[in-house]
């Protein structure tokens, strides 16, 4: 997400990074850069015209132009001018409420309202421990209350049954009545998509809404529509009372303006970011950590929450005690590990997170992919179990049959056999001295995936 914006905004910093003084002059040509950048990114016109003077008034004061360091005093200002934009903070949920907690959902069609759904369950579940109920009010899509139920079983969540032979006001009251009986915390209604905003589907959905006077209304909305989210976040707003936006297909979205408009032009905080198609890729929007991603400083702790919520921690207490043994690091260990780099976003989505990263070549980027693991995953498992215990063992006709089985070529499979033997040299000098250890050997040793050689991670 924002790859164009970070690219554009990145240089600019870059460029002031190594001013030693700024002037009213060279400000005004940043800020000339900036204004295009945001454009490009299809902000809305008036959010842009609010960042920009205020950018500008805090940049001619004193704080900038009698700053030893000036360029980082700005690129500071741009961070918590777009902080600003975007809300300050992540807003929570409101689920402080006698159970059952409704959240009504809200959107155009196509929007990924339902996916949505089952992405909140599953994140209410796991991060609050809350117990949680799905039902849909869509009687109008074919198939809508069949994919929820699909859904609901994936990520674990209950479903509640409906057809299209009900009405969605009935349907919803009588979902809220079952979680009271069966203390069920959080009901997650969903509503029909709408290809426009229509006065009868609006009406409708605002009968739902006083049927069962849901907590959190939440307007679900494609991020890839820039500015148009904001302008169709606003004229919901005024049928229904919002209480947040989720931002849904933002790993798809190379501009962002629709992350720097809404809470502007709405006054509703985004409270959650969709960042792919997998049950699990929702993440709580931070706009502090959005903004350092925007300009190129990463979103550590973003990265730090998901290898603390994601990464197998028996399995990697397993693996640190095996290596304290001195046994070495084969297949089944690099496997085990691609797996829980999977869990975590796959290399795209860490590599997002990582300060620095923007200036990545493309070519770079699209050698680290997840389709690279997926295709070491393979030869992996092309293996024997004694070949992936005892890599030794793999020579020339061994390569050759692991190669066939997986259809790939026999230099992927030295390839990979390449990244094991670097992983295996690398965990023992970790096993040895810790981190210090660890650290020096990876120095030199980062060749990133694909056709040129091993992650070496």
């Amino acid at each position: 997400m924002f790859d164009g914006l970070s690219e554009r905004l990145a240089s600019t910093a870059q460029k002031l990074r190594g001013q030693g003084r700024l002037t009213e002059a060279n400000i005004e040509d940043t800020l000339r850069d900036v204004r295009r950048a945001l454009l490009e990114a299809d902000v809305a016109l008036p959010v842009v015209r609010t960042f920009i003077d205020e950018v500008k008034q805090r940049a001619l004061g004193e704080e900038v132009l009698t700053s030893l360091k000036p360029g980082q005093v700005f690129i500071s200002i741009v961070q918590q001018e777009l902080i600003k934009v975007m809300g300050e903070l992540n807003e929570k949920l409101n689920l402080a409420v006698q159970p059952p907690a409704v959240i009504l959902m809200a959107g155009l069609q196509g929007a990924g309202k339902t996916t949505t759904v089952a992405k909140l369950a599953k994140l209410l579940q796991e991060r609050e421990k809350k117990k949680t109920l799905v039902v849909s009010c869509d009687i109008y899509r074919p198939a809508a209350i069949e994919q929820l139920k699909t859904l609901a079983a994936q990520v674990g969540a209950e479903f509640f049954p409906s057809s299209i032979e009900q009405k969605p006001t009935d349907i919803a009251r009588a979902a809220v009545d079952y979680a009271r009986n069966h203390h069920i915390d959080v009901v997650l209604v969903d509503t029909a998509g709408r290809l426009h905003i229509d006065a009868e589907m609006m009406t409708e959905i605002q009968q739902i809404h006083a049927t069962v006077n849901p907590v959190e209304t939440l307007f679900v909305v494609d991020s890839m529509t820039g500015q148009d989210a904001a302008n169709t976040a606003q004229a919901f707003d005024q049928a229904l009372p919002l209480t947040g936006v989720i931002l849904t297909k933002t790993d798809g979205d190379a501009r962002g303006g629709a992350a720097l408009s809404i809470r502007q032009i709405t006054g509703k905080p985004i409270k959650f970011m969709g960042v792919g198609e997998k049950v699990d890729a929702l993440e709580p929007f931070h706009p502090d950590r959005v903004a350092s991603r925007i300009l190129d400083m990463g979103d550590v702790l973003s990265l730090v929450e998901d290898m603390h919520a994601k990464v197998d921690h028996a399995k990697a207490e397993k693996l640190a005690k095996k290596l304290k043994k001195g046994k070495s690091f084969d297949f089944n260990d690099l496997k085990e590990q691609f797996e829980q780099m999977q869990s975590m976003g796959g290399m795209s989505g860490l590599i997002d997170k990582m300060p620095g990263m923007g200036g990545m070549s493309d070519k770079i980027k699209n050698q680290v992919n997840d389709r690279e693991i997926r295709r070491m995953i393979a030869i992996v498992n092309s293996m024997t179990p004694k070949e992936r215990q005892y890599p030794d063992i793999i020579k020339g006709s061994r390569k050759r049959r692991i190669a066939q089985g997986c259809g790939l070529q026999v230099q992927d499979v030295n390839r990979l056999m390449k990244q094991q033997l670097q992983m295996k040299k690398m965990m023992k000098k970790m096993s040895k001295g810790g981190m210090a250890s660890m650290m020096n050997a990876m120095k030199g040793k980062m060749p990133m995936g694909g056709p040129g050689g091993g992650m070496g991670f």
